[in-house]
C-alpha cells in the first residue's frame, strides 16, 4: 500500500515538473483566484488583451496591476510584437482594452475630422497632431489635453474632457462623437 502511495505521489510530482518546464498554464476568469476578496469593489479588474500576444483574451487581474501583468497573463509578447508600442509600467483600469502592436505596423493616421479608419479617436493614446486635427482644437488646447492626461492619468470617460481648461460644454458636445476612451 505504501509503495502505491509513493508511486502516485511520484507521478503527480513528475506531471507538475513537466507542466512547469513547458510553461503550460490554464487561465480562467472565474471563480476568483485564492487570495482575492471576491465581491469587494476594486478587488479585481477585467482587461481585454489583444494584438501581438500569445493568448489574446479577457483576463481578470488584481486591482493595481500593470500592463506588464496583463501581457504576462496573455502568455507574453508574440514574436512579432512591437514591445516599445506598449507602456508596461502603466496601471490598468477595469474594462480597458490593451492592444499590443505588431512590429513594423504603421499607426492609423487621423482623418481630417479627427477620426481614424477604426472609429473615433482614443483620448488615451492620441498624439498632439491627432488632437490638433479635431475641430476647434488647436495646438495649445491639444497640449492642455495631453498635460491633463499626464497629470491625471487615463481618461475614464469622454466627459473628463470637461475638466481640461478651455473645453466648455459646447465644445465637449461637438467632440463627443469624435473621441472615445
Amino acid at each position: 500500500m505504501i509503495v502505491l502511495v509513493l508511486l502516485a505521489f511520484a507521478v503527480t510530482v513528475g506531471i507538475g515538473i513537466f507542466r512547469g518546464a513547458t510553461g503550460a498554464e490554464t487561465v480562467t476568469t472565474s471563480p476568483a483566484p485564492t487570495g482575492w476578496a471576491s465581491g469587494v469593489p476594486g478587488a479585481a479588474v477585467y482587461v481585454h488583451v489583444a494584438g501581438a500576444v500569445r493568448e489574446a483574451g479577457l483576463y481578470r487581474l488584481a486591482a493595481g496591476a500593470r500592463v506588464a501583468d496583463a501581457v504576462a497573463r496573455a502568455g507574453g509578447f508574440a514574436d512579432d510584437a512591437a514591445r516599445d508600442g506598449v507602456n508596461l509600467a502603466r496601471t490598468v483600469t477595469d474594462g480597458e482594452q490593451i492592444v499590443v502592436p505588431v512590429e513594423g505596423a504603421v499607426p492609423t493616421a487621423a482623418a481630417a475630422d479627427g477620426t481614424s479608419a477604426s472609429g473615433p479617436l482614443d483620448l488615451n493614446s492620441a498624439t498632439r497632431e491627432q488632437l490638433d486635427a479635431l475641430p476647434r482644437i488647436g495646438p495649445a488646447l491639444a497640449d492642455r489635453i495631453l498635460a491633463w492626461r499626464e497629470e491625471n492619468g487615463r481618461f475614464t470617460s469622454v466627459d473628463d474632457l470637461g475638466s481640461v481648461p478651455g473645453i466648455g460644454d459646447k465644445l465637449l458636445a461637438g467632440l463627443r462623437d469624435l473621441v472615445r476612451v
